[in-house]
């Protein structure tokens, strides 16, 4: 028991005092005020460290579980829930291999989706694999119309690009397809006509050809008729001149419309070696162009006749 008139520090103050003077039975209220409360300068301090010791424990395990969670790698299921993933993964991949390869042909041996990537497209270059020719200049189409025979018509893709219906106005015809035209004549006859059936035939168009140009007998444009080759080709053309240059032989090859590919090859070689298996086929608007050899060249400027004027001692 402390004596009567002991004064000690108390952390709750009472209007100016600092210090509670504790008598008798107020003593033991003095001591539980100091422990709830807590506010002398010593007390104040340890509970500041314990508080921060405590939160930075906390601080630590949050960044250690975080860290934890980041750096485990994901659980490898169970090969029963694995198989089905693969087998969606090999499905997909088989779709966009036939998407990308194989062709969808109809019952009647038309394309059915033209322009796209399942073996109708390419994508390199913006080319396209098995292309739907489109209409061009000067070309003559026939359209018939089914339940209205009175509107069949002869059409013909004017310098312009345009077409002239009957009754119907003009349509943009170049660069179209054939059935891309179908459609537009049709929904062209739509006001007037309740769901017209149309079929739009190719009567004239510009036929595949090649070009043959350089040291060629007749140089110039030739129709592509059939599976053609480089020598088949040349000898379309006339053969050979005397300042041509067997052995590198080039051929353009129009990818896009701004992009050429050039191939050159050695027919001499395979002529000599009597192996034609590596001449190239020719495609539509491919460029033939046969270089002039170096001897030639230099006979344009030294005529041969007179060389012998120079190697003939008799006649210094």
């Amino acid at each position: 028991m402390y004596p009567c008139g002991y004064y000690f520090p108390s952390l709750v103050e009472f209007g100016p005092h600092r210090y509670l003077l504790a008598c008798g039975a107020d003593i033991g209220a003095a001591e539980f005020a100091i422990q709830s409360n807590g506010e002398s300068p010593e007390m104040n301090v340890i509970a500041k460290h314990v508080v921060l010791g405590v939160a930075g424990m906390l601080i630590l395990q949050l960044a250690v579980i975080a860290s934890a969670q980041e750096t485990v790698p994901p659980a490898i299921s169970a090969p029963a829930s694995s198989a089905p993933s693969t087998g969606k993964i090999a499905a997909a991949e088989s779709s966009q291999s036939q998407d990308r390869f194989d062709t969808s042909v109809s019952s009647n041996g038309a394309i059915t989706q033209p322009g796209k990537a399942g073996g109708k497209g390419d994508p390199a270059f913006g080319g396209e694999r098995h292309p739907l020719y489109r209409l061009s200049k000067s070309d003559t189409m026939d359209v018939n119309f089914t339940f209205s025979p009175d509107f069949n018509q002869t059409l013909t893709v004017q310098p312009d690009g345009f077409v002239a219906l009957r009754g119907a106005g003009t349509l943009f015809a170049e660069g179209r397809t054939v059935p891309e035209m179908q459609q537009a004549v049709a929904n062209a006859y739509r006001g007037f006509l309740h769901e017209p059936e149309v079929t739009v035939t190719l009567k004239d168009f510009d036929k595949p050809y090649f070009l043959a140009s350089g040291e060629v007998a007749r140089p110039g444009k030739y129709e592509l008729r059939g599976d053609l080759t480089v020598n088949e080709a040349v000898a379309i053309a006339g053969g050979f001149t005397q300042q041509a240059r067997h052995s590198q032989v080039v051929v353009f090859r129009r990818i896009s419309a701004y992009v050429a590919e050039s191939h050159v090859i050695d027919l001499k070689k395979m002529l000599d070696a009597h192996d034609l298996h590596e001449d190239l086929h020719l495609q539509a608007g491919d460029f033939v162009y046969v270089p002039q050899s170096r001897i030639s060249k230099i006979r344009r400027y030294v005529p041969t006749n007179a060389l012998s004027w120079y190697m003939n001692p008799s006649q210094f």
